[in-house]
């Protein structure tokens, strides 16, 4: 049985160019990925096809309620670049490192850089979500993270959104 889907988009007043830099620079990665009030950290990096990297999100040390899906406060990701195409599409296969079953197997995200008037649309899709990730619970956080990344690069302007 395949997954369920999740998707956000956003247009960002930058270039794909830019932008997908974005996502293949480990110390910008960790900077914007994480949404909301969580940190991120990289800790390996090997930007190639069949490369990747291993990160780890971080709640807010003051949510005591929060249970991270690897251990308290802490989700931890596994991804694998599938495909590189610069400045156009990025393929990972994404894989939480958890000892829960409801978040076993590996997702798919596929980020696209559609040049558009004002910028350029930053989509970002995602496929075979594992059980427990509820699909709105992702998208959510995927709009958070793509905001964080307009005000990368749109510091005092009113950033331009959409989704899909």
């Amino acid at each position: 049985m395949t997954g369920a889907t999740s998707h956000a988009a956003r247009v960002i007043r930058a270039g794909p160019e830019a932008l997908y830099g974005a996502f293949v620079d480990p110390e910008a990665l960790a900077a914007w990925l994480p949404p909301a009030e969580m940190t991120g950290r990289i800790h390996q990096f090997d930007a190639r096809i069949g490369g990747g990297y291993r990160m780890s999100l971080f709640y807010p040390t003051d949510e005591h309620d929060r249970r991270g899906k690897t251990r308290d406060r802490e989700d931890m990701v596994e991804v694998r670049f599938v495909e590189l195409s610069p400045p156009r599409r990025i393929v990972e296969a994404v894989r939480f490192v958890s000892d829960d079953p409801g978040f076993a197997g590996v997702m798919t995200m596929t980020a696209t850089f559609q040049p558009v008037r004002g910028g350029t649309e930053v989509m970002l899709l995602f496929e075979n979500l594992p059980p427990g990730l509820r699909p709105e619970d992702n998208d959510a956080g995927a709009r958070l993270s793509l905001e964080q990344l307009a005000r990368r690069f749109e510091a005092g302007t009113e950033p331009a959104t959409g989704q899909r």
